[in-house]
């Protein structure tokens, strides 16, 4: 065979960069591309349940194996991929969007078809992602096709953000060589400015010497730009007393020595808190610095003496040093920086409070104690995903084991983005480890934006837990305004039908209202292996919430109140 399709062409290329599944919904104008996929021993469709749900599973996924694939078809399909695809932008996960479009002699002749304005402009929706992605392509050129995807392959694993890709329904047939697939795409980066670079790190280690109380702090750019080891390395041989944000939660082993804990401004606990603001030198790697990943703008550092490390930038103090990537300058700063720190006398770091074992097992549940307590039940390479709202604050007071992923969307903060997302982290998890365990926490008002989804995780037998934190409505939107407002309220639902619902077989489902339902649920062994798929409903009582996430309700209804 010396030439396959380029419909099959792009397929190999994803199973070459380890996307082994494709997610999206089928439609007229992408069937025929569809057809390639089956060609291509070890991909599979997941034929998710609509295309929002799509493009959260192609976010979890990504964040989990380091990038995604969803395919939409034009117009309706592709727009409703884009809340998704914009959370992805948002986040810096990358997510390569590939929609099928109108064959480009319909184009050419400017027909009215389906799935359009009705006016003839076949771009306008391309143009729309434009805004929301780091590069696009609509494929006009059979001769560049090839090309063309390699660049936007390469593009979205380098950038991690999400990239637009239009091929034409005529194109998906047209022959390219095979031999194409034998030079591998180059996902390298390319190197920094060697001088740019040298000041970076002169001027760093200038900083850490004269420092006497410094520390290292890790948000979500750490783990989605893949310095996750050097961010460790780093705390390893400077013994620098360690933090994270509640976006990098987890991009740090929360059981190192010299981890501190979650630092999220004012609403941090206090001994965190003073930890972090009375650092003279403050090494931050991958910041996202949005409302709710700083308590709504709350950082009182008592120092600018901080170097920040980004994807494309350095910024030291007010100076920023535009295309120095911290992939580079980090690595290079470990073989450096212990040298300037063997004199350092390593602070001490706060320690996260005792759990408290004299509750009553009769007690209700709250998440006070639920978040704290959840750290028994977690294990080593676990991937937590948490829902906006009442999981996302709680999860901070969770201490993870080893190796555990945090996936939490704060930053752009879509209701219903966690339930797409477990789908697309539970077929990452399935080609790692059929045994790494993923553990969803929705709540019962944001599981019914993207509930069909578990549709799709039964239909492939994957084997996540979903527990429901039901607290009977909107819970972070009654804290911010609306207390007791009809609009914050949700139709209650019977959830543990739900997994019959969508025909599960082999199942279970559980309701835990008390602290001994819940040490008893989760101590049992068979109940820790992800055996089967498991729905948990935990009944809480009505507005009971993380303190953390009562504190920040009152800072955003204040911020949208400001004059």
């Amino acid at each position: 065979m010396s030439t396959i399709s380029l419909g099959r062409f792009l397929f190999e290329r994803l199973k070459q960069v380890n996307i082994n599944t494709v997610f999206g919904v089928p439609g007229d104008f992408n069937l025929v591309l569809l057809d390639k996929i089956y060609e291509v021993e070890g991909m599979r469709w997941a034929g998710d349940t609509n295309e929002l749900n799509a493009a959260y599973a192609a976010d979890g996924y990504a964040r989990t194996k380091g990038m995604a694939c969803v395919m939409t078809t034009f117009g309706v399909g592709e727009l409703s991929a884009l809340n998704g695809i914009a959370g992805a932008y948002s986040e810096h996960v990358g997510v390569l969007h590939v929609v099928g479009t109108p064959s480009t002699v319909s184009q050419a002749k400017g027909l009215l078809l389906h799935h359009t304005l009705g006016d003839g402009d076949f771009d306008v929706f391309h143009r729309m992602s434009a805004n929301i992605s780091y590069t696009t392509s609509m494929i006009t050129d059979a001769k560049v096709a090839t090309s063309e995807i390699d660049r936007c392959i390469r593009a979205t694993f380098v950038s991690k953000r999400p990239v637009y890709m239009g091929i034409p329904a005529n194109f998906y047939d047209i022959p390219v060589s095979v031999d194409l697939l034998k030079t591998p795409i180059d996902m390298s980066l390319q190197p920094n400015n060697k001088e740019a670079e040298d000041e970076v790190i002169k001027e760093i280690l200038e900083m850490v010497k004269a420092a006497k109380n410094p520390i290292v702090i890790a948000d979500a750019c750490a783990s989605r730009h893949n310095v996750e080891k050097e961010t460790k390395q780093l705390v390893d041989i400077t013994q620098f007393p360690a933090f994270s944000t509640p976006l990098g939660k987890g991009t740090i082993d929360e059981t190192h020595p010299r981890y501190g804990g979650i630092y999220v401004g004012s609403l941090s606990s206090p001994e965190v808190k003073k930890s972090v603001e009375s650092a003279d030198l403050i090494l931050s790697v991958g910041a996202l610095l949005s409302d709710y990943n700083t308590g709504s703008f709350t950082y009182s550092y008592n120092t600018k003496n901080i170097v920040e490390f980004h994807s494309d930038h350095m910024k030291i103090r007010n100076a920023t040093f535009d295309g120095v990537q911290m992939s580079f300058v980090l690595p290079r700063l470990l073989k450096e920086i212990g040298a300037v720190t063997k004199d350092y006398k390593p602070a001490a770091v706060p320690k996260p409070l005792p759990l408290d074992n004299k509750t009553p097992d009769s007690a209700e549940l709250k998440q006070e104690w639920l978040w704290r307590h959840l750290s028994t039940f977690l294990q080593e390479g676990d991937i937590v995903i948490t829902e906006t709202g009442t999981s996302s604050f709680g999860i901070n007071s969770t201490t993870f084991p080893a190796n555990t992923v945090g996936i939490s969307q704060v930053l752009w903060g879509s209701i219903g983005y966690a339930g797409g997302a477990i789908s697309g982290a539970s077929f990452a998890a399935e080609e790692i480890d059929p045994s790494k365990r993923v553990i969803l926490f929705i709540g019962d008002g944001s599981l019914q934006l993207t509930v069909q989804e578990i549709s799709t995780i039964v239909r492939w037998g994957l084997k996540p837990y979903i527990f429901v934190l039901n607290n009977k409505g909107y819970t972070i939107e009654k804290l911010i305004h609306g207390l007791h407002a009809e609009y914050n309220e949700v139709q209650p639902w019977d959830h543990l039908a739900l997994l019959p619902l969508f025909g599960a077989k082999d199942y279970e489902t559980h309701r835990v209202s008390t602290v001994g339902e819940w040490n008893k649920l989760t101590s049992d062994k068979s109940f820790q292996q992800n055996s089967r798929i498991r729905m948990i409903e935990v009944m809480l009582p009505t507005l009971d919430a993380p303190a953390s996430l009562i504190a920040q309700g009152k800072l955003s209804e204040d911020m949208n109140a400001a004059q």
